[in-house]
């Protein structure tokens, strides 16, 4: 399962760099120049990291960083040519993950991605007692395999990963099925249906995966 790398830079050269050797790694890119579509390329494009650069077009990247940390714990790499001690306390502070000054080599960037995604991740992420591995596309449930499909754990790891997140079937669709192939509503109730059956069979009393009327799914554990 591929990540997904939003790289807000306006060098474009610079991030085309990046977007190649980020390719070359296996990660999916997104290419944003402009400060002011920063936020809304992080809604759709749902990526797994920002590379974030401070001195944008439209809006600065500390004001950026700061309205991310608003409705998401993407991991957030800030890269700047700033090197003043005060600007990289304050970038750390407002919830970045890291911080890298220019010049720098695009492969210490894409070593510095994959440390931080693995800091935010980790071999195994646990809630509710579902275990998921993703290098593994393994999923445990209170000690026992689920034996999902690839596709039933992205859609299942997706929830997961962002607990208590309502998704529309749309946007479910665009993220399993990066190829653009086209699917029906009907086809992510079905996943949705034999997912929660492979739950259910592991442990009856788990209920994970939300219906929300009229608009999509969740994932949430319940309390009490």
């Amino acid at each position: 399962m591929s990540r997904r790398i939003l790289i807000v830079e306006d060098e474009r050269k610079l991030a085309a760099l990046l977007r190649d050797y980020l390719h070359r790694s296996g990660f999916e890119t997104r290419m944003v120049a402009e400060g002011t579509r920063a936020l809304a390329a992080v809604r759709e494009f749902d990526p797994d990291l920002v590379l974030l650069d401070l001195m944008l077009p439209g809006r600065d990247g500390m004001d950026i960083c700061r309205d991310i940390r608003a409705f998401s714990r993407v991991p957030v790499i800030m890269v700047t040519a700033r090197v003043e001690e005060i600007d990289r306390l304050l970038g750390l502070e407002l919830g970045a993950d890291d911080y890298v000054c220019k010049p720098f080599s695009p492969r210490e960037m894409v070593a510095r991605v994959k440390a931080v995604l693995r800091r935010s991740v980790g071999p195994a992420e646990n809630n509710g007692g579902l275990q998921l591995d993703a290098q593994g596309y393994k999923a445990l449930l209170s000690g026992r395999d689920l034996g999902l499909t690839a596709v039933e754990f992205k859609l299942l790891h997706h929830l997961f990963s962002h607990p208590g997140r309502i998704f529309s079937r749309s946007r479910l669709m665009d993220r399993i099925y990066p190829d653009e192939r086209i699917v029906s509503d009907r086809t992510i109730d079905s996943h949705i249906k034999k997912l929660r059956k492979k739950i259910e069979a592991a442990d009856p009393a788990s209920d994970l995966i939300h219906s929300v009327y009229g608009v999509g799914y969740k994932f949430e554990v319940k309390s009490g």
